[in-house]
């Protein structure tokens, strides 16, 4: 491994954001396994795209490889100029702790845990978006907040995530992908807890901190009616092709 994968993979701003070229993906070998092939997807830098399709249509997966917790059995995806599927599993992490902001669809927040402490979780991972945040402790507490402050969440950052609502934990969870101002944030499925009044609120919430942040935005969404604050919507089906494996086409 080179002393650049070891220490800080460095980005390369003549880059799509996010480039995926000639992608096959199967679960498992046997005939029968969930298989995903993609000719190319490609997301620019500071592009928000809203991804569409139908249950098991294969966009966790595709989430999956873009993350880098999944790697393609073929094809190649760079991400910010990195060839990204070629590095290790332990690169790939650091990679993705310093330049993806992550919002999952069930939180992943800890319970036992401060909203404050939730959302400086990343910091620990990443000293790219640590010094991003802060030079200091403090500093970096004053980030978290007016974060969470832009997001409704204003004096209550020593209170438990497990005494919020199910609303309020989804702003967490997006207050933790923003700190640190990441390059690339994906969203699955984040207002699907949220009713219409929140959903605005959270839309209206997030597309600012993106702006601020110069962020690409990736987010998964069953829901249409948010298409038109997308730069781009792509549904799925009309990118991939999914099949079993050992089913000719």
């Amino acid at each position: 491994m080179s002393a650049i994968q070891q220490d800080s993979v460095e980005t390369n701003l003549s880059e799509p954001a996010v480039l995926l070229e000639n992608i096959s993906f199967s679960w498992g070998a046997h005939a029968g396994s969930f298989s995903l092939r993609l000719d190319r997807f490609e997301l620019a830098k500071g592009e928000s795209v809203l991804l569409t399709g139908p249950s098991g249509s294969g966009k966790s997966t595709l989430l999956g490889m873009i993350c880098g917790t999944l790697v393609p059995d073929s094809g190649n995806i760079s991400v910010l100029g990195q060839p990204f599927s070629t590095l290790s599993g332990s690169a790939r992490d650091r990679f993705r702790a310093d330049h993806f902001g992550i919002i999952f669809q069930m939180f992943n927040l800890l319970p036992y845990l401060s909203i404050l402490d939730n959302v400086l979780i990343p910091l620990h991972f990443s000293k790219k978006r640590k010094l991003q945040a802060g030079d200091l402790a403090q500093a970096r507490q004053t980030e978290a907040r007016r974060i969470l402050t832009g997001l409704g969440l204003e004096q209550i950052d020593q209170q438990k995530t497990s005494d919020l609502s199910v609303g309020q934990q989804q702003r967490v969870a997006a207050a933790r992908a923003f700190i640190g101002a990441p390059e690339i944030i994906i969203a699955d499925e984040p207002t699907s807890s949220l009713d219409e009044g929140r959903q605005a609120d959270f839309m209206e919430l997030l597309f600012a901190e993106k702006i601020r942040t110069e962020a690409s935005l990736l987010m998964v969404s069953h829901d249409l009616r948010l298409a038109d604050r997308f730069d781009r919507v792509i549904n799925l089906e009309d990118i991939c092709h999914i099949g079993k494996v050992g089913q000719t086409s």
